[in-house]
C-alpha cells in the first residue's frame, strides 16, 4: 500500500514532467513544481489554509524543507495559479459543460461584511452565498477549460468558454446555457432526460463534492478562491489519470480519484 510520502513524491514527479521547463527564480525558496504540488496537495485535501498548514508542518515538513510561513506560501499559490493551465485537457468531438454552486457564507450572514466576496445565488434548489463554477469536459470527463463568477451569476454568460472551442468540440448543456441573444453554434441544449452523456459531468461535481470538499470554502478574497478552484481543476486531471485510462468490457472508462482522499 502507498504511503503519504510516496503519494507525494509521485505526485512531484509527475507535476515536474509538465512544468520542469519553468526556471526557478534565483531569489525564490521553492521550484515551481513544489509550488504546483504544494497547490494540489491543498486542493485535495480540501480544508482551509491554516489547517492545511498545520498538517503538512506536522507530518510532511521534510518533503519541503524549505517551505515559506504560510501566507507567503497561499500568496505564491495565488500568484502563480497560471502554471495550472499545463494540466488542463484537450478537446475531443464531444463535450459536455454545467455549472456547480459553491458556499462561501452561510445565507444568514449575508452583507454582515463590505468585503464580501460571494452573491446570493440558487443551487441545487436552495440558496447559497457564494460563487459559480462552470466546467467544460471532455468525452472522457477530462476538465478542458473552467470558469467562475459570483453564484448570481446566469449560466449563458459562461457561453465564451463554448465559443473557445467551436469548430473543435460540441458541447451539449441544460437549458439555461440558452441566451436569447444567440448562442453558439456548437453549443447542443439538452432538455432533462436527453442525452445520457451529460450524466457523465455529475460523476465529476461528485468526486469533486466528496473528496476535495468543494462544495463550501471559507476563501475571503476572490484571487485566493480562484486560485484554489485552479489547482482543484489541476488535481483532479492529473488523478484521474494516474493509473491511465483502462476501459471495462463494454468500453465504458470510470473515472475515480476516491483513493486519493488525504
Amino acid at each position: 500500500m502507498t504511503t503519504t510520502f510516496e503519494f507525494i513524491t509521485a505526485l512531484f514527479c509527475q507535476v515536474d514532467e509538465q512544468l520542469g521547463a519553468i526556471p526557478k527564480h534565483p531569489e525564490a525558496h521553492l521550484w515551481p513544481s513544489e509550488v504546483v504540488t504544494l497547490g494540489l496537495l491543498h486542493a485535495l485535501k480540501g480544508v482551509g489554509n491554516r489547517p492545511f498548514y498545520r498538517w503538512l508542518t506536522r507530518d510532511y515538513r521534510p518533503l519541503f524543507p524549505r517551505l515559506p510561513e504560510r501566507t507567503r506560501l497561499f500568496r505564491l499559490l495565488k500568484t502563480h495559479q497560471d502554471w495550472t493551465q499545463a494540466f488542463l485537457a484537450a478537446p475531443t468531438v464531444l463535450g459536455v459543460i454545467d455549472t456547480y454552486g459553491i458556499e462561501l457564507i452561510h445565507p444568514i450572514r449575508e452583507g454582515r461584511s463590505p468585503q464580501q466576496i460571494g452573491r446570493k445565488g440558487l443551487s441545487n434548489h436552495r440558496w447559497i452565498v457564494g460563487g459559480k463554477l462552470c466546467l467544460l469536459l471532455n468525452q472522457w470527463g477530462l476538465i478542458v477549460g473552467w470558469a467562475c463568477a459570483p453564484a448570481n451569476a446566469a449560466d449563458n454568460t459562461f457561453q465564451w468558454l463554448i465559443q473557445q472551442v467551436d469548430g473543435r468540440m460540441i458541447v451539449l448543456s441544460d437549458t439555461g446555457f440558452h441566451a436569447a441573444e444567440g448562442d453558439p453554434s456548437n453549443l447542443k441544449l439538452c432538455q432533462r432526460g436527453e442525452w445520457e452523456d451529460r450524466m457523465l459531468v455529475e460523476t465529476v461535481l461528485s468526486m469533486l463534492t466528496l473528496v476535495c470538499h468543494l462544495k463550501k470554502v471559507m476563501h475571503r478574497g476572490w484571487a485566493y478562491f480562484q486560485a484554489r478552484l485552479a489547482f482543484t481543476m489541476a488535481a483532479f486531471n492529473v488523478l484521474v489519470q494516474w493509473h491511465g485510462f483502462q476501459p471495462n468490457a463494454s468500453g465504458f472508462v470510470p473515472l475515480s480519484i476516491a483513493e486519493f482522499s488525504l
